[in-house]
C-alpha cells in the first residue's frame, strides 16, 4: 500500500498535498501558523510565496477570512502575529456547504426531510 499511496500523491491533489508540494514545503517552507480547522500556513524565506496545507478536504472556502487575507497579501502580518479585531456581531467563519447535506434548503424544498406544503405557489401546467 505504501507505493500505491506514493503514486497517488504524486498525481492527485484532492487526497491531500501532493508529493511535490510536500518536498517543496520540506525544503523551502517556513511554517507561519495554523487556523482553527488545523490547516497549516507556510511562506518561503523571502516571502514571495505563501501557501496552505489543508487538514482534510481541500476546499478553499475552509480558509478563515483572517488567513485568506494574509494568503492574498491583503495584509503583511499573519493572524498569529497581528490578530484582526472582530466585532461582537460577527458570526464565526463557515465553509461553503453547497452540494452537501448541510446546505441551506428553503421550507418548500424537496431536499428537506419534511417539506412544508406551499400555498403561495401554483405549479404551471401546459393546458
Amino acid at each position: 500500500m505504501g507505493i500505491l499511496n506514493t503514486l497517488l500523491r504524486a498525481v492527485t491533489w484532492w487526497n491531500g498535498q501532493t508529493l511535490n508540494t510536500q518536498i517543496f514545503t520540506w525544503r523551502k517552507g517556513v511554517k507561519v501558523g495554523e487556523d482553527s480547522q488545523g490547516n497549516v500556513f507556510y511562506r518561503n524565506v523571502d516571502d514571495s510565496k505563501r501557501w496552505v496545507i489543508f487538514n482534510g478536504e481541500i476546499e478553499a472556502s475552509r480558509v478563515d477570512p483572517d488567513w485568506h487575507g494574509w494568503l492574498h497579501r491583503t495584509w503583511k502580518q499573519p493572524p498569529t502575529d497581528k490578530p484582526l479585531v472582530h466585532k461582537v456581531w460577527e458570526k464565526p467563519h463557515q465553509e461553503n456547504l453547497t452540494g452537501t447535506d448541510l446546505a441551506y434548503a428553503p421550507a418548500g424544498s424537496i431536499r428537506r426531510m419534511n417539506p412544508v406544503e406551499r400555498k403561495d405557489y401554483e405549479a404551471w401546467s401546459p393546458e
